[in-house]
């Protein structure tokens, strides 16, 4: 695995890149769900393409999860759809000190981005890009 850090004092961060890595997303993502769970936010395409896999991972890793899907599109980065994700996060309890995980493109990455800063005054964030686009976004 290559690991690439952002540099940016306090709020540096980590770039993990690996081939297969979805696979390996519990030893991955064990760091951040000191709860043993984490809520998974992915759109109506991508679900069921990746969503089987990261959900067998985080299981086998003993993390629980919560997973919401939203409709897929641009139209889905809406002040209605960041409100019904919110609530939903609510919902299901989500904690400050947890951690939201985007996976999907752009408009997944960036809804649950805003909505995990704005939740119980920020809580974690992780993302799992889908796309070219994403990546580099």
């Amino acid at each position: 695995m290559t690991c690439i850090t952002v540099g940016l004092g306090d709020r540096s961060y980590e770039i993990a890149i690996e081939s297969g890595a979805l696979a390996r997303a519990g030893s991955l993502l064990d760091r951040f769900a000191p709860n043993r769970r984490l809520a998974i936010i992915a759109d109506e395409n991508v679900a069921p393409t990746h969503l089987v896999t990261l959900r067998s991972s985080l299981t086998a890793a003993g993390i629980e999860i919560e997973t919401i899907v939203l409709p897929a599109g641009e139209s889905t980065k809406s002040w209605n759809h960041l409100e019904s994700l919110t609530d939903r996060l609510l919902e299901v309890g989500i904690e400050r000190g947890e951690h939201i995980v985007a996976l999907g493109g752009g408009v997944i990455g960036d809804l649950t981005g805003f909505a995990a800063a704005i939740l119980k005054r920020g809580c974690g964030f992780v993302q799992i890009p889908t796309t070219l686009l994403a990546q580099v976004d």
